[in-house]
């Protein structure tokens, strides 16, 4: 008979047995904890505004910072070519092609730290499946075949694409949230409030943004701005209570001046500049009329070409928020027709009847735009574009429209 195995009697070490009791408890805190330690960490980096046009309204982007990669990703929705053959016709159309990059976030914060834009991150207090399947999501939209998206200024741009990637991984919770709250600010609102540094920008925005533009917006829809979304963040709590920002890190300090703050724009100095001007056009207009039409030439002039540009942008662009702009009423381009008139008279010559009844079309689109405005409907904002050249259409038809004698 074959002999036992004699460890089999061999009385068990009570240390080796704490030992292995210790080390599958530890494995097995391991292996609970290993898809907590690789759920990524997510923030939304707000750029505070920069000095070219283009970067008047700020920038934002979203970090993955995942512990299985060497440093932070950035999301950057906001990267276009104007090296494109038809980047310029398209920008002109309302047809921009504008795509998500994903880029070291050391890599994207070189240019900012460069010329001098803050830069800070609110971390957000996501759960590990949230923040994975936002990471997930990411990167699949930053592959070449998706990456590419049609922009728009107000609807569809770098920080409304921000906005609709974190409200689809809280489930439409943040929609939920902003949607039905409002502060009464406006796209022309902020759109001439961030570009006023830049007058012929403000000016552009102004002139050429439609009714459109002038509805009062939900916080949802102020979160085309990355400053109003992170200010929307900061505020937003999730369904168990708990703030949605955990933590705010400044990266880097703004070292321009900062972003210009909102301020009520009177329409009684405009009415005021009007007034004086009408007042000199009828003044001078009795004596010298053929001065007062030298210097109306550049004023119809440049009238009839805005007015020219915003028939065009309503007509065959797909600028939407610039369709239905009341302000061709005053900026007309019949004001383009002015001219023949308008020099036969700066050169002491009589005019013809076209040019008398013009000039009091001209004047009659300005009581026009008047009368849309006090409609009890949602008017455009242009009040203090009517108050200033109301007053001088009227004085300019009255003055020079008039059926002159020999």
């Amino acid at each position: 008979m074959a002999s036992a195995d004699p460890a089999a009697h061999a009385p068990v070490n009570p240390r080796l047995h704490l030992a292995a009791i210790l080390l599958l408890l530890l494995a097995t805190l391991l292996a609970l904890a290993a898809p907590l330690q690789a759920a990524p960490r997510i923030g939304v980096a707000t750029m505070q505004p920069g000095e070219i046009f283009f970067e008047r309204f700020g920038h934002n982007a979203i970090i993955v910072d995942d512990p299985a990669l060497p440093e932070p990703v950035s999301y950057n929705f906001g990267f276009f070519d104007m090296e494109e053959p038809d980047f310029a016709w398209r920008f002109v159309l309302g047809d921009m092609r504008y795509r998500l990059v994903a880029l070291p976030l050391s890599q994207d914060l070189a240019y900012y730290r460069e010329v001098g834009r803050g830069v800070s991150v609110q971390w957000l207090d996501l759960d590990p499946a949230q923040a994975q399947a936002l990471s997930e999501a990411l990167a699949l939209n930053a592959r070449p075949e998706n990456a590419v998206y049609r922009y728009d200024y107000f609807t569809d741009n770098c920080s409304t694409r921000v906005r609709d990637a974190l409200d689809a991984t809280l489930g439409g919770a943040l929609e939920r949230r902003l949607a039905s709250r409002s502060r009464g600010n406006t796209y022309r609102g902020d759109a001439v409030r961030l570009a006023s540094p830049a007058p012929w920008m403000w000016l552009g925005f102004d002139l050429g943004l439609g009714p459109a533009a002038d509805r009062p917006n939900s916080l949802w829809q102020d979160a085309f701005v990355p400053m109003r979304l992170a200010d929307a963040l900061s505020g937003m709590r999730l369904d168990d209570g708990r703030p949605l920002v955990m933590d705010i890190e400044e990266v880097l300090p703004h070292r321009l001046p900062p972003e210009p703050v909102e301020a009520p724009r009177p329409w009684w100095p405009w009415l005021l500049a009007g007034l004086v001007l009408a007042a000199g056009v009828r003044a001078w207009g009795r004596r010298r009329p053929s001065t007062v039409a030298a210097v109306a030439l550049p004023f119809w002039a440049l009238g009839g070409v805005l007015g020219l540009v915003m028939a065009l942008l309503w007509g065959f662009t797909e600028h939407r928020f610039a369709w239905a702009n009341q302000n061709l009423l005053l900026l007309s381009p019949l004001g383009l027709l002015m001219l023949p008139g308008g020099w036969r008279i700066a050169r002491g010559r009589e005019t013809g009847a076209l040019f008398r009844v013009l000039a009091w079309i001209l004047a009659a689109g300005a009581v026009v735009a008047l009368f849309l405005h006090l409609l009890p409907v949602l008017p455009q904002r242009n009040a203090h574009w009517i108050a200033l050249l109301l007053p001088l259409h009227v004085a300019l038809a009255w003055t020079l429209g008039a059926r002159r004698r020999h």
